[in-house]
Order: structure tokens, then sequence, then C-alpha cells
């Protein structure tokens, strides 16, 4: 299934042909006047189609008053939670979740960011494609766990295909994006620093 949406961002099925080949695949484009993204990994139910539609309908790539921080200082704060156990609500170092820590690291450098990982993801200029992410981005992924909300996980990119975030089994980690689990739940990234 293909999600494609027009310039009013009304979703539309349909199916993506991979180059001629005769075979489709599973994914999502998402195209808007500022962005087309192509998401070759991730299929979607029409429930989680209709919120991806009623996500971008209300509002992306809110600004980000990033002042003097850096992407290589907000890894380092980052890096320095490894470990730390997981727990819902969590934003310290006693324990914390995948948003917590997205949240904890980037106030550590006065950038003000929402609490929940969907309402993050608001925030920044969206990159489309997974080959133009740069250390710092942050990535946002659905289907980690049961919810209604559509966007249920983040983590802050660290270069070479990898990211560090909150896992519930690990605490605080750094993982590869092509890992099959996290590869099929990857939507798309933002920018905080231009």
């Amino acid at each position: 299934m293909l999600l494609s949406a027009s310039c009013s961002r009304r979703a539309v099925s349909g199916a993506l042909d991979n180059g001629g080949a005769g075979r489709s695949y599973a994914g999502v484009v998402i195209e808007t006047p500022e962005i087309t993204l192509r998401l070759p990994d991730v299929t979607m139910s029409s429930s989680e189609e209709k919120r991806l539609e009623q996500f971008m309908e209300a509002g992306i790539e809110q600004p980000v008053a990033a002042g003097t921080a850096t992407p290589a200082a907000v890894i380092e704060r980052a890096r320095s939670y490894l470990g730390v156990p997981h727990c819902m609500g969590g934003t310290t170092a006693k324990c914390m979740d995948c948003s917590g820590l997205v949240y904890r690291v980037f106030a550590t450098h006065g950038i003000t960011l929402p609490r929940s990982s969907e309402e993050q993801a608001r925030y920044g200029r969206i990159i489309p494609e997974r080959e133009m992410l740069m250390p710092g981005d942050l990535l946002f992924f659905v289907r980690t766990y049961s919810t209604s909300r559509l966007i249920t996980h983040t983590g802050i990119y660290t270069g070479d295909g990898k990211f560090i975030h909150t896992s519930s089994s690990m605490g605080v980690t750094i993982t590869s994006l092509d890992d099959p689990w996290w590869k099929e739940r990857y939507l798309f990234a933002t920018r905080m620093f231009e």
C-alpha cells in the first residue's frame, strides 16, 4: 500500500512501482508543496494513513531556536546517558523514556522541545530521505508500542547509520537504523541544526 498526499495533504492509496521490474512494494510517499517523503520500508494500515494525514495537516516544520548548540555537543550529552534504564515518563538519569531522553538532552543545551515524540516531530526541517541524515537529526518511528498515537518513538542520529535512543529492554543505547525491527518502523527525521 502506498500513501500519496496532494498539495492539500489529502491521502490517496495506491501502489509504488520499484523501477519497472514488474514488482511493487509496500511503502509510503507523502507529497506536500514543501517536501516529498519516500519511505519504502514502511507499511501502514488505513487508520495509520488517516492519522499521518491528520498529523501533517495539524502542522509540521515548526522553527527551533538552537542557539549556539552543536550536533556534536548534543550527541555527547546523549551518550552520557548510555545505560540509563527505561521507564515511561522518565526524564532523569534515574530512568527515562525515548522522548524524555531527547527532551532532556536538548534542554541542557537551551533548546525547548515538547515532551512527547509525536509533538517533537513537529519541530525542525523534515529530512525527506534517510540518505540525507546528518548527526544531530531527530528520528521518528511508528508502531513501537500499542497506542493511539501515530509517532511512538524518537532518537538522535549519531552518524554511520546509527542512532541513540531509549529502548524498553536495554535503556539508553545505540542501535543501527538497518536493524530490521527499526527499519520497518522508521518514518522520517527532522533537522534541528542548520
